[in-house]
């Protein structure tokens, strides 16, 4: 297996724990991906309204920051592979607990997204935190690009494969099927974890000087507002979609194609976006696919069909990659170079989840007003064009940021020891 990956990586240097943290990666987003569009669909099916599915989203969004806060607590006392593991358990007993409340899962619809962000909560911070230790900048791109392609498969393959079972079986025990298996590959994910290195942190849990180290750091500062942004058009396109999908079509198994066409064109793009988008690139790539992310919107906004929401798949399909891998890389670039980051790197990685989640929250709970006090079908494309404009204004922000070269870690370590005496 390392032969394989070091034969894709060229010159990078690959090591054990990157690739076992890949695995696990690509174990989590099978998992995901199988299951979770079509929790949103289960929700819908039983209750036929937009509330129902919004609650169950905020959930998620609200427990997520609080258990990134918890979750780096102890990864600070203990150990970062152990906040994994929770993570993943977390998510088995998420999909274990909508196997056993089943026909009533819209009742507790607020209660299972709370369930399913304390996982995520978990698994992210530990997962991010691992990223950011294992991998180097120059390995950066590679790993957030592999792993693209990773989720892009999965996002193939899931989707489709669970839309199949569930138009060919009852559809009750369809929903019971994927959502075991979902729980079944979160537990291989869990056995996975037991491989990784342990990494204890020493330290107490710097939360709020990290936060306030905005006021220092320009850099810091805009990537946080940049993700404030992410989270709005995440808040609420992550679920409008695929309930638009399912309304226009009434088949499981057409939005599993909707997320072949779109998992499809980005398992293509993640290949070509990790190959020749090298960091001097990074800005123009963002900005690029800033644009098509935002402007396909209006190909499914005055007007639906089945063809146009295939059409709209496939193109934001490319946008994904050529915006995700430099802006995920740039993150960490950052972090990476800001004050103390090697002590308090797992603080900067909850406060930036801190602001993504602030995002999707207020997302989600104007979207909820708006539906209350308009029409949901008259309302929804004006809130879809508002907040679609979310991954375009990421590039306002990430324009001024300047990292210098990643080569030259000497200058990086004079300048914040300089800033750590002058303040």
């Amino acid at each position: 297996m390392h032969k394989i990956f070091q034969n894709i990586a060229g010159k990078v240097d690959i090591n054990r724990d990157l690739i076992f943290l890949l695995v696990i990666g690509g174990l989590y987003s099978l998992g995901i991906f199988l299951s979770n569009t079509f929790v949103n669909i289960y929700l819908w099916k039983q209750s036929g309204d937009y509330i129902t599915i919004a609650m169950y989203n905020l959930g998620i969004y609200l427990f997520q920051p609080i258990t990134f806060i918890l979750a780096g607590k102890i990864a600070k006392k203990v150990d970062r592979v152990i906040v994994l593991r929770l993570g993943v358990i977390f998510l088995s007993l998420f999909f274990l607990s909508v196997l056993i409340i089943a026909e009533k899962a819209a009742t507790y619809n607020f209660l299972l997204g709370g369930l399913l962000g304390i996982g995520f909560g978990f698994y992210w911070l530990a997962f991010n935190v691992l990223t950011f230790e294992i991998t180097e900048p120059e390995s950066r791109d590679f790993f957030n690009g592999f792993l693209g392609i990773l989720q892009s498969f999965s996002g193939m393959i899931g989707p489709l494969l669970a839309g199949t079972i569930i138009a060919n079986m009852e559809a009750n025990i369809g929903y019971t099927t994927i959502f075991t298996i979902s729980f079944c590959l979160f537990i291989g994910a869990v056995g996975c974890s037991f491989i990784l290195k342990r990494r204890q942190a020493e330290g107490a849990f710097h939360f709020k000087r990290v936060l306030a180290e905005r006021r220092h750091n320009n850099n810091w500062r805009k990537i946080l507002n940049a993700h404030v942004f992410q989270g709005l058009r995440e808040g609420i396109f992550l679920f409008v979609i695929a309930i638009w999908v399912f309304i226009t079509t009434q088949s499981e198994f057409a939005l599993g194609m909707f997320n072949l066409f779109l998992s499809g064109l980005s398992f293509i793009f993640y290949f070509i976006v990790t190959k020749w988008i090298k960091p001097s690139m990074r800005k123009k790539a963002i900005l690029t696919g800033g644009l098509i992310l935002y402007f396909s919107i209006y190909i499914i906004l005055f007007s639906i069909s089945y063809i146009q929401l295939i059409i709209y798949a496939a193109i934001i399909g490319i946008a994904y990659p050529i915006i995700n891998v430099p802006y995920v890389s740039m993150t960490y670039d950052v972090i990476g170079k800001a004050w103390k980051a090697k002590d308090f790197r797992v603080e900067y990685i909850v406060v930036r989840e801190l602001f993504v989640n602030s995002g999707r929250v207020t997302a989600i709970v104007i979207f909820m007003l708006a539906i209350t006090l308009f029409d949901a079908e008259k309302i929804i494309p004006f809130l879809l064009v508002a907040f679609g404009l979310g991954h375009l204004i990421i590039y306002v922000f990430v324009k001024d940021i300047y990292l210098g070269s990643p080569r030259k870690k000497e200058v990086m370590i004079k300048e914040q020891l300089t800033d750590e005496k002058n303040r």
